[in-house]
């Protein structure tokens, strides 16, 4: 069975730029946004996925990723989603360890979150600087979330 663990973070400026070591354009769309299981089809680079995810149990979920052609992942997301979520996504080496942090446009610009994928729940690991307050649990800020409650919708006071 496919598990991940990761935890997530607001970043709280572009320190990140500094130190990639990769940039990807991700286009992607949710065949089901159900609690129990998220149908996710992307595109990373021109090259194709579908992800189903399962319920989060604290910091870790079923995950299965199957990658499949990237013309038909652009035809499903044409067909089958109507709204798309775009962003880039950084890869930064911090300490030993991998973090993609995502920078969000069109219906979400202005956000950007970084992620780190853990062996279990409570490995440690150092935080870089730019790293902002951790939103792991808050579901607000999971992708099939913004699918239908885009980040510019959000009322700021």
């Amino acid at each position: 069975m496919g598990k991940e663990t990761e935890r997530k973070f607001l970043v709280k400026h572009t320190g990140f730029k500094e130190s990639f070591s990769h940039k990807y354009e991700v286009k992607q769309g949710y065949l089901s946004t159900e609690p129990k299981h998220v149908v996710r089809i992307r595109t990373l680079d021109g090259k194709g996925f579908i992800t189903i995810k399962g319920r989060s149990s604290g910091l870790t979920r079923q995950e299965f990723e199957y990658e499949i052609p990237g013309k038909d992942a652009l035809e499903m997301m044409g067909a089958m989603c109507s709204t798309l979520i775009e962003k880039f996504r950084y890869i930064v080496y911090y300490k030993g360890m991998k973090w993609e942090v995502d920078e969000f446009f069109n219906d979400n610009e202005g956000l950007m979150l970084a992620e780190i994928e853990l062996d279990d729940e409570k490995q440690d690991f150092e935080q870089p600087s730019w790293l902002g307050a951790e939103v792991s649990n808050n579901e607000k800020y999971y992708n099939a979330y913004l699918i239908n409650y885009p980040y510019k919708t959000w009322r700021t006071f």
